[in-house]
């Protein structure tokens, strides 16, 4: 493993330190990296400085025509090789030519009925996870963002949640459910009296973002800063190497969520993210404004939020069907 690592061409370790020095999460650095290697394999393991625009148009051809990846991954791709050009090789890009375009397919979202849902959250056979869930349904989060909840963002008193760094880098504020107040004013009792225990041990100190550590040195120690939902054990930063407590990861929360969607016997093809689409979709047609719901999904653009109208005029767009009319 260790002579693999050795091998790694030079020029993937810089974009790992650009997109650390940009604070790209550890997922996009990720997959970036993935991307510029497999362009790289694919012209034969020529350097990117010695390719521009006709190879960046090769290869996106290629996924598209060749390997049939959908729009979504062939814009990733994109985006990854954009980065390596103007972040890492500092080199202006022109016209890419007539690129081969994946096909982008419009597809309805997955919504559940409210009492869908309600199955689906009684099925739960753990608290801390039916909370989760419970939040991300009640207050229309990504389950990431969700997971990255820290304290200080929670406020009881105004019955709002700030959502930090969403997709996009950005703030916005949403409800804190009035459901979920009692269960999760417990449950930080509890996330509170782990937090002691670690710093009794010479722990307690989480990650923070952005050299905030550097800027508040007692910062990670504070209470406000601690995650919401931590992790049951320690693990190591990939980054830094240092050993913390992290919040839960994501894959134990979607099978706990799989889980239950199977218990409830719900048929459709649901995964956490359909809670997402619930919550607009509920919002909307109880009366909600089309721009408030924007506003706490986070949407850049409203024509993202519109996707969800027209989840509520399936079935022929509200008109009856003759056969009922017999």
């Amino acid at each position: 493993m260790s002579g693999a690592r050795n091998r790694e061409p030079k020029l993937l370790d810089q974009v790992r330190r650009r997109a650390r020095a940009q604070h790209l999460s550890l997922s996009t650095e990720k997959s970036y990296v993935a991307w510029i290697r497999r362009y790289i394999l694919y012209h034969g393991k020529r350097h990117p400085k010695d390719m521009a625009e006709p190879e960046i148009n090769a290869f996106l051809t290629h996924l598209a025509a060749d390997r049939h990846v959908s729009a979504s991954t062939q814009n990733q791709a994109l985006s990854a090789l954009l980065f390596l050009y103007r972040a890492v090789i500092e080199k202006e890009l022109g016209d890419f030519g007539d690129i081969v375009r994946a096909k982008r397919r419009r597809k309805m979202p997955v919504v559940l009925t409210r009492g869908e849902v309600g199955s689906v959250l009684e099925a739960i056979d753990n608290d801390e996870d039916r909370l989760i869930l419970q939040l991300i349904y009640g207050t229309g989060m990504r389950l990431r963002e969700g997971l990255r909840q820290r304290i200080k963002d929670v406020d009881f008193s105004y019955n709002q949640i700030t959502v930090r760094d969403g997709k996009g880098f950005k703030d916005r504020v949403t409800m804190l459910p009035e459901l979920v107040k009692p269960p999760l004013a417990l449950h930080l009792k509890i996330v509170r009296a782990l937090h002691q225990q670690d710093l009794k041990e010479g722990r307690g100190r989480v990650y923070l973002p952005y050299a905030l550590a550097r800027k508040y040195p007692s910062a990670p120690a504070e209470w406000g800063w601690q995650f919401m939902f931590p992790a049951p054990t320690f693990s190591r930063d990939p980054r830094s190497g240092v050993i913390r407590r992290h919040h839960r990861h994501e894959r134990a929360i979607q099978r706990s969520f799989k889980r239950a969607v199977k218990k409830a016997k719900i048929v459709k093809h649901a995964s956490i993210h359909t809670l997402r689409h619930s919550f607009a979709t509920h919002l909307l047609h109880s009366g909600k404004d089309i721009r408030t719901v924007q506003e706490l999904l986070g949407h850049k653009d409203v024509k993202t939020t519109e996707i969800y109208t027209h989840v509520l005029n399936r079935g022929g767009r509200g008109v009856e069907s003759p056969l009922d009319s017999l």
